[in-house]
């Protein structure tokens, strides 16, 4: 199987990332793979060649499957689609970060199920920056009160945020909900919750995530751009 185009994928995300930092001065964020759209064989490559370690699954049903047939060795699971309370128990031993949370039922069923393996879960709030009503996260002004609610549950270690900006067709649209969600999400962090050290801050998808990046994000979820195989026109195929 040829894989020459997932080398020129990643090599084209990872010079858009370091391209963003160098712009705006901020760290090199971490790089989660969003496997929604591939199979094994691609994850293994990307994690296995290209060292990409960490995946984001947005369903539970895809996670088990890729649990099953992927090699894992070395490889982190981050859950960042709409999990379900009842789905919890099926993945709670098997991510390293829930990036999802957005409201406290969901919350104390994470603590809940954490509590049963005897380990502390960490968690993003997800803010809804855009206050799209067919989207999940939390209104940004509720933001404040459900994390100081999570911060009393004991099994969950709250390490930050997440959010999705509304789709547009120009990246530079999504800008003002990232630097929203980070302002917001910087100051819950130090006069809510008294944190000194610097939160975690999932933004930014493969349409956007240099714009993320410039607006402080940590984490980027990318997936089409790692995985989207070349257009093959009638003149390629000549």
């Amino acid at each position: 199987m040829d894989f020459s185009y997932m080398d020129r994928n990643f090599a084209a995300v990872r010079e858009k990332m370091q391209a963003s930092c160098e712009k705006s001065g901020n760290p090199e964020p971490l790089l989660v793979a969003a496997v929604k759209y591939t199979d094994a064989v691609h994850i293994d490559y990307l994690t296995g060649t290209l060292g990409v370690k960490n995946i984001g699954e947005n369903r539970v049903q895809q996670l088990l499957e890729h649990w099953e047939t992927i090699r894992r060795e070395g490889v982190s699971f981050h859950f960042i689609g709409t999990l379900q309370s009842n789905k919890v128990k099926y993945i709670i031993d098997k991510v390293t970060l829930i990036h999802s949370v957005d409201s406290l039922s969901l919350a104390k069923e994470i603590d809940r199920q954490a509590a049963k393996h005897g380990i502390r879960m960490d968690i993003l709030c997800e803010i809804n920056s855009g206050r799209e009503p067919n989207k999940s996260g939390v209104m940004p002004e509720d933001a404040a009160a459900l994390c100081e609610e999570i911060a009393k549950l004991p099994h969950l270690r709250l390490r930050g945020f997440m959010t999705m900006a509304p789709h547009a067709d120009n990246p530079e649209d999504a800008r003002k909900f990232f630097r929203e969600t980070f302002r917001r999400g910087l100051d819950i962090w130090q006069k809510k919750l008294h944190n000194i050290d610097r939160p975690v801050f999932s933004m930014g998808m493969s349409e956007s995530f240099p714009v993320a990046i410039e607006e402080g994000a940590t984490i980027v979820r990318v997936g089409r751009s790692l995985f989207r195989e070349p257009e093959n026109t009638d003149e390629e195929r000549k």
